[in-house]
């Protein structure tokens, strides 16, 4: 697949499995034709910092930081600072490391200063030297809840604190009725020549950035591409098979194609699920898993020539 000069490719990407999918595709298109459009449902506030765990996550991956054995932080990271505030009886319960923190502070410091989050994005973004345009999906709080059996739970509580244990009975975005795109989000995907959608759980990771008023609207309008999160009917990482049962849908790579109906055009199985391939409409096959680092760009290679 070859890009026209400013097309390329959008990426909806939450999490792990979109981080992964954005360095794959950067590294095989080139960072300058990738535009990823990430999660911001995940956002904590915690010691009077804004953390944005799914936007750091991206650019930890892209440039090179990420902890890749821990899926989170900072690789060789060190935890003074954890320490002095277990001492001290604050929250420990989310992980953060002393580089991860300054990270944080920085990014709060310049949103108390009135900048937006997609500025301070931005400007994050540069000062690491990342190549991808990434953008919130909002500029505007919107909150992940988890309902389950014992109430309603932020996302990070039920993810984090709770060790996402708790059976999940429905999801909701708080303040996304109220959200606005993101300045750049709607040009983004109106300039692209296809928009993927990463390999991300579809229901806490893709489904905020669905939820923002606008966007839906804006990629009906484009070809949207789904990429199985699900291989050999399981999650490389994280609760999604579980969370499908519970939410009623079929815990497979045709549940997830199921899920995102019309919405997508093409969708993408990796080749442990090729026998799924004629139940599955629009499905293609290659290979999907990007956990090693040096196989990511022969795996971008890969899905844009499925793409193609």
């Amino acid at each position: 697949m070859t890009f026209v000069e400013g097309g390329g490719i959008v990426v909806l990407a939450g999490g792990l499995g979109g981080s992964r999918c954005v360095h794959s595709l950067a590294l095989a298109a080139g960072a300058e034709q990738v535009t990823a459009i990430g999660n911001v449902g995940d956002d904590l506030e915690l010691w009077d910092l804004h953390i944005s765990p799914d936007l750091d996550t991206i650019l930890y991956t892209l440039a090179g930081l990420l902890d890749e054995e821990r899926g989170w932080g900072v690789k060789g990271d060190t935890y003074a600072a954890l320490e002095a505030a277990d001492q001290n009886g604050r929250e420990t319960w989310f992980t953060l490391g002393d580089q991860d923190l300054g990270f944080h502070t920085l990014r709060t410091r310049m949103l108390q200063g009135g900048e937006p989050l997609s500025e301070v994005t931005r400007r994050l973004a540069e000062g690491l030297g990342v190549g991808v345009q990434l953008l919130p999906a909002t500029d505007d709080r919107l909150r992940t809840k988890i309902k389950t059996p014992d109430g309603e739970l932020d996302f990070q509580e039920w993810f984090v604190k709770r060790r996402h244990a708790d059976r999940v009975e429905g999801v909701r975005f708080e303040g996304a009725e109220d959200a606005q795109p993101a300045p750049g989000v709607i040009e983004a995907i109106a300039g692209a020549e296809i928009v993927v959608i990463a390999p991300s759980n579809p229901f806490v990771s893709i489904q905020p950035i669905l939820a923002v008023p606008g966007i839906v609207a804006a990629l009906r309008e484009k070809p949207v591409a789904a990429i199985s999160p699900l291989v050999g009917g399981k999650a490389l990482r994280g609760p999604l098979a579980e969370m499908m049962a519970s939410l009623g849908h079929d815990p497979s790579a045709a549940g997830v194609r199921a899920h995102y109906g019309d919405l997508v055009s093409t969708f993408v199985l990796d080749t442990a699920d090729e026998a799924d391939v004629a139940r599955i409409p629009g499905a293609r096959v290659c290979d999907t898993v990007m956990v090693a680092p040096e196989r990511r760009a022969d795996v971008g290679r890969g899905l844009l020539e499925a793409l193609s």
